[in-house]
């Protein structure tokens, strides 16, 4: 009734069998997507800081810095110089709702790594983004 399969399948599932392309373990792959997003919260940082200098940031940007590159095997991470740009709240707002964001899912990959250093970090970039949208939301009803 069926008719049988006479090529070899495309897919390696022999135990033993080698492939051409490379494997990751879950471990490679989870440092890859931590690295990832806390890259992005370094870029986001970096505009936030030239819009609203702060030693906070930059301390943190630092703090960035160093764990990307620590899971990157120590390849530091691509940063680009951002330009002062003008202080518009809504913008300054949005870049700490996106910061927030990048932080929680870098929270999220990194407790589920057992990272402590990193999920700290994120978790305190958390905490200092919920503090500045509180204070804008704050200013903006007075």
């Amino acid at each position: 009734m069926y008719e049988p399969i006479r090529d070899k399948s495309v897919h390696s599932t022999m135990a033993g069998t080698t492939s051409d392309f490379p494997h990751r373990s879950r471990e490679e792959e989870l440092d890859i997507q931590l690295a990832g997003h806390l890259a992005a919260l370094l870029a986001v940082t970096g505009e936030l800081a030239a819009r609203t200098p702060s030693a906070d940031l930059d301390a943190a940007a630092a703090r960035l810095a160093e764990q990307v590159t620590r899971l990157r095997g120590g390849r530091p991470p691509a940063r680009t110089a951002v330009t002062a740009a003008t202080d518009d709240e809504r913008q300054t707002s949005a870049l700490h709702r996106r910061a927030h964001a990048l932080a929680g899912r870098a929270l999220v990959v990194a407790a589920s790594r057992a990272d402590t250093a990193a999920a700290i970090l994120a978790a305190e970039r958390m905490d200092a983004h919920s503090a500045a949208l509180e204070q804008s939301r704050e200013l903006a009803a007075h």
